[in-house]
């Protein structure tokens, strides 16, 4: 049976195009025409949704060449969610957990495709709202980390980074070494099983983190996870060891930049160094991979289960405080996957 839903219910909108880094006020709180349940639809009561930096390129006016399209004022913001069917269409029911894109909103129509049963593994249903997918894949198919190896994950302390220096460890590295822009994140970091931790925050001098990076990884690092780019970026090419393997899965140095629209980040690295020592680099796409997802969610699931891998997760209650959340994101304010969940 359906539930009766309101006349108008809520999501939060674009209200402007951020001049710089967003802030609250360039997201409306809307009352919105509840959806009304269409063939071939699944009518979902959003429970979470994930906040995540990738939006700053999405509003900021500029995307391009992106996975999901850019957004103009008006429109509501999208991003993953877990949320619980009220109106079925095969093969789901009344009752069922889904995970799907439309969040930032208390209801969704979304088509059936676009639907995944949140796995009953799983010890709590936010976890697969984690960024887990993108690490473990990254690591598994572009880096492709082997026992022994030293690893260097940037923005350790983010969602992707907080889980991929876990994820490293159990394929077997060595020794991972983490970045971070705020000091406060060390304890946490180490917590997670980060060996060495880095910090490089705003006005970070290039030779100087490069020498501490040096220091962190005397022998230099196999494997690169990189949210980053920017001068983090260019030191992991400068401390690549022969035959390094370097994974792309973020470009926060131009998301979180306070010029621009976060759709682009410039770095300049070393060709010399790439070439002579066979440095490999490849950015990381999800649908590239689709068989890493199921991969992914049956591993996360029985690491949480045996107590092998932790999911730091900040959570933040009622829709009303979304925009507050995407600005801490991007302010640095908030560790590990970042959610906003309904009452």
């Amino acid at each position: 049976m359906t539930s009766v839903l309101p006349a108008t219910v809520r999501a939060v909108r674009l209200a402007a195009v951020p001049e710089g880094l967003p802030v609250p006020g360039d997201l409306s709180l809307a009352e919105v025409p509840a959806p009304v349940p269409a063939p071939g639809h699944v009518l979902v009561r959003n429970r979470a949704f994930q906040v995540f930096a990738g939006l700053r390129t999405l509003i900021g006016g500029a995307a391009r060449d992106t996975p999901a399209p850019g957004l103009r004022p008006g429109d509501t913001l999208f991003g993953p969610a877990v949320g619980e069917v009220l109106a079925a269409a095969d093969p789901f029911k009344a009752g069922d957990l889904v995970l799907h894109p439309l969040g930032w909103r208390e209801y969704a129509l979304v088509p059936v495709a676009a639907c995944t049963p949140v796995d009953p593994a799983l010890p709590d249903p936010v976890a697969a709202l984690s960024s887990g997918s993108a690490a473990y894949g990254a690591l598994t198919r572009v880096a492709r980390v082997r026992a022994g190896d030293v690893v260097l994950v940037t923005g350790a302390a983010g969602g992707v980074g907080s889980l991929a220096g876990q994820i490293a460890h159990l394929l077997g590295a060595d020794r991972v070494i983490g970045t971070t822009r705020s000091p406060a994140k060390t304890a946490l970091l180490a917590e997670l099983g980060y060996d060495a931790v880095v910090t490089a925050g705003p006005g970070t001098d290039p030779a100087d983190f490069a020498g501490r990076l040096a220091k962190a990884a005397p022998d230099g690092v196999d494997v690169l996870l990189d949210t980053v780019g920017g001068l983090q970026l260019a030191a992991a090419v400068d401390a690549a060891r022969t035959g390094a393997r370097f994974a792309l899965v973020g470009a926060l140095d131009g998301q979180l930049a306070t010029e621009g629209a976060g759709a682009t980040a410039p770095v300049r690295l070393d060709a010399f160094r790439i070439v002579v020592r066979g440095v490999s680099l490849g950015g990381y796409r999800g649908p590239e991979h689709p068989e890493v997802e199921a991969e992914w969610t049956d591993r996360f699931g029985r690491w949480l289960r045996s107590g092998e891998i932790r999911f730091p997760v900040t959570r933040v209650t009622g829709l009303d405080r979304a925009p507050q959340a995407l600005s801490g994101l991007i302010a640095g304010q908030y560790s590990g996957t970042v959610v906003v969940e309904l009452p």
